[in-house]
């Protein structure tokens, strides 16, 4: 009889234990940083994802979402680095460009392909190209895209105007751009030294895009510098320079107006178009952006950068954690708020080319810009993705060094490509 009650009894307490487990709230843990990914002014830092929060609770009875707040972009790696080692990891997180290989290298990536065929509301069509696929290693789909900026030209109205000079087209090519650098470039004062320059910041990096040159294979071991295109590309950007006749352009040249072009993202366009910040920043004369000047063998074509969200592979609650992020990266409603709040572009095309966005981008009444949402949408469609390799970075710094030497004339351009390439591909071996 005792065994009996015994039995019963334990019973009774799992019973009522398995029903507290179920009725406990399932809480769900974001790993994000303060502010934005781009480097520009944002007033409401947690404004999107509060309010993505609030909405996904409230579809989802009984899940609770919750983040730490606090930790700056640049602390973001380590803080995250450290929550994995201590098996404390967000179930789903932000991943930054530099940090996406690693985490996959590792297995701390879940691989995302059987939620993306099993989901019948989801579809990858929905995305640009370029950001849905940055998430992807080896094919495999890691990570989604939240939203994205790239590369514009920037356009000193005002200047042209002074000198009689149409605005270009978004179709323009590089010698448009080198036509209108020769036109504007020139000493106004009288003083022998010019003073008025076509551009500023516009590197060999734009030119080979623009171009059509591919640096590297894609799994990084192999690089391309002496592709022809990039030749063209060198040969390009030592014409422009020769423009100002050996004259370095400052950045004070460009803040007080004297410069016609320079390359900016959209994100530093979308903080610094409108008001209240376009007060602080270019006041002197009116601006627009438009796309990147075409070269001989390419198109009218940026690099697009895009924040990624990830989840953990160790996740208790991967179902949960499929349903946030897709509530993050893909639902329209969070689209539309990083439309309106965000500094970057949403990812989804049909909230680009929304009537919102149509509304957004006008900017103000009085203003006529350029940029409609159609181009948005052209340039994001035509945009190509950055590098992510392991030693991307250091091959990079390596090549902008001996360009630059070939640029300023410190080393002849004939047969330079080809070492440079040898040099970097056995560096790319490490």
């Amino acid at each position: 009889m005792y065994k009996k009650f015994l039995i019963a009894g334990v019973v009774v307490i799992a019973i009522i234990f398995l029903s507290w487990q179920m009725s406990r709230p399932v809480t769900l843990t974001i790993g994000i940083f303060a502010g934005n990914n781009w480097d520009v002014p944002q007033g409401e830092p947690y404004a999107i994802i509060d309010e993505v929060i609030k909405n996904f609770e409230a579809e989802n009875p009984g899940v609770k979402v919750k983040y730490v707040s606090g930790i700056k972009k640049e602390d973001y790696s380590e803080w995250l680095a450290e929550q994995f080692i201590d098996g404390e990891e967000p179930d789903v997180f932000l991943v930054l460009a530099e940090d996406f290989n690693l985490y996959v290298s590792i297995g701390a990536l879940m691989n995302l392909e059987d939620f993306i065929a099993d989901d019948k509301n989801f579809s990858a069509d929905v995305y640009y190209p370029a950001a849905f696929n940055f998430g992807k290693y080896e094919n495999i789909s890691y990570a989604l895209p939240v939203e994205s900026t790239l590369t514009f030209m920037f356009v000193n109205k005002t200047l042209l105007a002074k000198e009689n000079i149409a605005l270009p087209k978004n179709d323009w090519t590089w010698k448009d751009f080198l036509d209108i650098c020769r036109k504007v470039t020139r000493d106004t004062n009288g003083d022998g030294v010019p003073d008025q320059f076509g551009c500023y910041d516009y590197s060999w990096l734009h030119a080979a895009i623009s171009n059509g040159v591919k640096f590297f294979r894609d799994d990084g071991k192999t690089s391309y510098f002496a592709d022809s295109h990039m030749e063209e590309a060198i040969k390009f950007i030592m014409e422009l320079r020769g423009v100002n006749g050996g004259f370095e352009v400052s950045p004070k040249d460009f803040d007080v107006g004297r410069v016609a072009f320079r390359p900016f993202t959209f994100a530093e366009y979308r903080t610094y178009k409108p008001y209240p910040w376009r007060i602080k920043k270019y006041t002197s004369f009116e601006w627009d952006c438009i796309k990147m000047p075409a070269g001989k063998s390419g198109g009218n074509i940026s690099v697009m950068d895009t924040l990624l969200v990830g989840m953990s592979s160790r996740t208790d609650n991967k179902n949960l954690a499929w349903a946030l992020m897709k509530k993050i990266c893909y639902d329209e409603t969070t689209q539309q708020l990083i439309l309106k709040k965000s500094q970057a572009l949403p990812v989804r095309r049909d909230v680009i080319i929304s009537a919102e966005a149509q509304e957004i981008f006008s900017w103000e009444e009085s203003d006529t810009a350029t940029i409609t949402p159609a181009d948005i949408s052209d340039a994001m469609d035509e945009a190509i993705m950055p590098f992510k390799f392991k030693n991307y970075n250091a091959a990079m710094l390596y090549a902008d060094s001996e360009l630059n030497k070939i640029i300023k004339g410190v080393v002849p351009l004939n047969n330079a490509l080809n070492k440079l390439q040898k040099e970097i591909n056995a560096r790319l071996q490490y």
